[in-house]
């Protein structure tokens, strides 16, 4: 998915110079050569989906997927562990949103799940 298709309201027309964006097939940040997302883009993504954190991991479930036959199909050998390719797209959201805590009900009062 590139910038332009992360959210059906988006009014971008192209990508805003100096965006932290992966390249593929290796996805490493165009921007700063990290590996994508780097921290920049975690901000940028952060603040971009504030209000739809659903569709944030959905995007990145989507980028996640797109990494993995990618990154496989240039070279299997160090395509990386997926506990490590799950933390590295969709671990830190759940970690720095808390956006997985889901209430849940004892003795008929509401309580959140310990940190």
């Amino acid at each position: 998915m590139s910038g332009q298709q992360r959210r059906p309201g988006a009014q971008r027309i192209a990508p805003a110079a100096g965006e932290h964006l992966p390249m593929h097939p290796l996805w490493l940040c165009r921007r700063c050569g990290q590996p994508w997302p780097c921290g920049v883009a975690k901000l940028a993504l952060v603040v971009e989906y504030r209000d739809a954190l659903v569709s944030l991991f959905l995007y990145l479930a989507g980028c996640l997927h797109d990494a993995i036959d990618d990154l496989h199909r240039l070279n299997p050998s160090v395509t990386g562990s997926a506990a490590d390719m799950f933390d590295r797209f969709l671990g830190w959201p759940a970690r720095h949103t808390h956006a997985y805590r889901v209430p849940t009900c004892e003795g008929g009062r509401t309580e959140e799940p310990p940190s």
